[in-house]
């Protein structure tokens, strides 16, 4: 059952009721020549060289990039809904794992792949507002899997995920600790109620005694600085290179 139309968007309902119109011909013609095809006798006949001689090809095609990638919080999603342009959009993801789309409103697509938002989005228009929709989604920029390092490492920043990474292969993509770092690591996982945190000594799990984690999109990494080497190094900086003892 058709809902009344949104007239707050007299541009859009036009838009969409050309498009029933479309899809309507375009489904009458195609029974008509299926039917044609039919009393031709060229549904079951082989062409000369082995192949199917069949009349007409149905395909969705899905996403290619991110059909994998869980979407999440920053993600730059691209949306198309074909024939419709107002509604084909680019939408960033906000840190509440949701996107505001036209008509719809907000819709949770956090923790979803590129495919699923694509079955999610043409079930709604499908009910209320387009016959047989066609949607395609695309993760157009990949902002979530990230993870960052601070502290007293050497090249401090944000890094991308791209591959399993443990803690320790993080601390050497960044450079690995400064002169100041202490072997204690912090990794906080998480936002909000969900967050949590763990502590991790490097020297335990580089001598085997303790587990290489591995990190997720999201980890903060942060590197204690031990105040004893920093003193200590700033005295160092401080004295002279003499090669004798002196007051400081």
């Amino acid at each position: 059952m058709m809902s009344r139309p949104d007239f707050r968007h007299p541009e859009l309902f036009v838009r969409l009721l050309e498009h029933r119109v479309v899809t309507l011909t375009r489904g009458l013609c195609t029974v008509i020549l299926m039917g044609v095809a039919l009393f031709l006798g060229y549904s079951n006949t082989e062409a000369a060289d082995g192949r199917s001689n069949s009349g007409i090809v149905l395909a969705q095609f899905s996403s290619g990039g991110g059909s994998e990638h869980l979407i999440g919080a920053q993600d730059l999603v691209e949306i198309t809904v074909f024939n419709v342009p107002e509604l084909s959009k680019s939408l960033q993801v906000a840190n509440t794992g949701t996107i505001n789309f036209p008509l719809l409103g907000e819709i949770t697509v956090a923790g979803k792949t590129a495919r699923q938002v694509e079955q999610d989005l043409t079930t709604r228009l499908g009910v209320e507002y387009l016959q047989n929709p066609q949607v395609t989604v695309y993760v157009k920029e990949n902002n979530s899997r990230n993870i960052t390092i601070s502290g007293a490492v050497r090249k401090p920043g944000v890094y991308p995920l791209e591959t399993r990474t443990s803690l320790l292969q993080a601390i050497a993509i960044a450079g690995d600790f400064n002169e100041s770092a202490e072997t204690t690591v912090l990794v906080l996982r998480g936002a909000g109620r969900g967050h949590s945190a763990a502590k991790f000594d490097i020297k335990a799990i580089q001598k085997g005694q303790m587990a290489d984690p591995t990190l997720r999109a999201g980890d903060r990494v942060v590197v204690g600085e031990s105040a004893i080497k920093k003193g200590f190094n700033t005295i160092l900086k401080s004295m002279p290179l003499i090669g004798a003892f002196g007051a400081f």
